[in-house]
């Protein structure tokens, strides 16, 4: 036999389901309460600024999932580094006007954020940092000349920089660098400044030009000077050398006529006097007076 299967829920149980499904519901909505108003998330870069009806805690709140009470709010501040580009103007030592662009990099101090919300806010870089960078960039401006803020720019990048981190790390903003990308004057400045510098190279080209005349004729000068010392050398090697040989000559001679004249004796004269003598008798002789006497030929060959 069979019985019926019925499925139609009784009063009483619909009564039961009403209520659960109110409180499941009430659950539900004190779960979505409890998690926006107890709950906070701090995105990674992020650094979480916590206030009590409007009274700033004195820690921070990391990245990451946190408790907190439904009267607490977390206001979020970048803790990334930044970019910001600007544009001013400036005004050199010599009062030429300088129109200024560039950039400046910066971050905040995680654990001293709280600092820098309760005393500027999350707008700090409209309330401090560009308007201190541009007095600080006139400031530095203002001690070089035109012509030298020309090529400066690292070195006016870098004692901007300096001056602007003096005032900035007090507030808990780390300056990391500020660039100077484009320097523009007047017209008027430009045009002279082009003026001089062809100026300058024409004038350097001229002195180029006389330093290269000089130093050819110097280098002329010099190969004279080398030619006439050596001809000079020359000519005294040949001297000292002619007379060397006269005087060796000479040298020699004297010798030779000293041993001659130590070889000399009266044997060999007479000797010598013999071997010469043609065997002819002399014609005239000389007598004890001024007369010359004849002498007669007796041999027997004519």
């Amino acid at each position: 036999m069979n019985v019926p299967f019925n499925v139609t829920p009784t009063p009483k149980k619909k009564s039961k389901l009403i209520r659960l499904g109110v409180i499941l519901a009430v659950l539900l909505v004190l779960a979505v309460i409890v998690t926006n108003t107890c709950t906070a998330v701090v995105p990674t870069g992020y650094t979480g600024i916590l206030t009590t009806f409007g009274r700033v805690a004195d820690y921070t709140l990391d990245a990451g999932f946190h408790f907190k009470s439904p009267f607490q709010n977390v206001t979020l501040m970048d803790n990334r580094e930044q970019k910001a580009p600007f544009s001013t103007m400036a005004f050199s030592s010599d009062i030429q006007q300088v129109d200024v662009q560039g950039s400046i990099n910066y971050n905040i101090n995680k654990q001293t954020a709280m600092n820098l919300f309760k005393d500027v806010g999350v707008g700090y870089y409209n309330t401090i940092i560009n308007p201190r960078m541009q007095e600080n960039l006139k400031a530095v401006f203002s001690k070089y000349t035109a012509e030298e803020l020309i090529s400066s720019r690292d070195k006016l990048s870098v004692e901007i920089r300096q001056s602007l981190s003096d005032e900035m790390n007090s507030y808990g903003i780390n300056i990391v660098s500020v660039s100077i990308e484009n320097i523009d004057f007047t017209d008027a400045f430009t045009e002279a400044v082009e003026a001089k510098q062809v100026a300058q190279q024409s004038k350097l080209k001229a002195e180029t030009e006389q330093a290269q005349h000089t130093m050819e004729a110097q280098q002329a000068a010099e190969r004279q000077k080398i030619a006439a010392e050596a001809e000079a050398n020359v000519q005294k090697i040949q001297a000292d050398a002619t007379a060397y040989a006269i005087r060796t000559k000479a040298e020699a001679e004297a010798e030779a006529n000293r041993l001659v004249a130590e070889s000399l004796t009266d044997e060999l004269i007479s000797y010598t006097e013999i071997n010469r003598w043609d065997g002819k008798l002399p014609t005239y002789m000389a007598g004890g007076s001024s007369a010359t006497i004849p002498v007669l030929d007796l041999s027997e060959d004519k």
